[in-house]
């Protein structure tokens, strides 16, 4: 009913986040956000001796794949070009990238730390006459290490 009390734990909604690139100009306003992911690989192993006919697993290299970051088109907002033009045969210059997921009152419930990120991939709109959509460009980050933490 309407006015009672909630006593159950609600998931957090996604819809409302921040995203810093760590270039000092603040909170950047994205459309989406998509590829937090981290992944152990396995090791497959059987000693010599092991008297089972299978392999153990262990846990091997940890890898992380690219975040995608997609956001509005704006007049004169070339900031992702500027970015990913000063790449230099293999130079460039990394940042640390924060997500955070934000409760009603703008702040942090999780934060997902992109360590030594640089751009690997800028891609712009779409093009169509007959569209009715905003123009969005799509901003793909490499980065090292990812730190996941729960509150601001």
């Amino acid at each position: 009913m309407a006015g009672e009390a909630q006593d159950a734990v609600w998931p957090l909604p996604k819809f409302y986040f921040k995203v810093d690139l760590g270039d000092g100009k603040g909170d950047v306003p994205f459309q989406e956000v998509s590829g937090l992911e981290t992944e152990t690989q396995v090791i497959e192993y059987r000693a010599g001796n092991s008297p089972t006919f299978s392999t153990i697993k262990m846990p091997g290299l940890k890898k992380v794949g690219n975040v995608t970051l997609k956001k509005g088109i704006f007049v004169k907002d070339n900031h992702f070009w500027d970015w990913y033009s000063t790449i230099n045969l293999n130079l460039i210059k990394r940042t640390t990238v924060v997500i955070m997921l934000c409760d009603e009152g703008g702040n942090a419930t999780m934060t997902w730390t992109l360590n030594n990120a640089w751009p690997t991939k800028i891609q712009g709109t779409d093009l169509k006459a007959d569209g009715n959509e905003v123009a969005v460009e799509t901003l793909e980050v490499a980065y090292e290490t990812l730190e996941i933490k729960n509150g601001g």
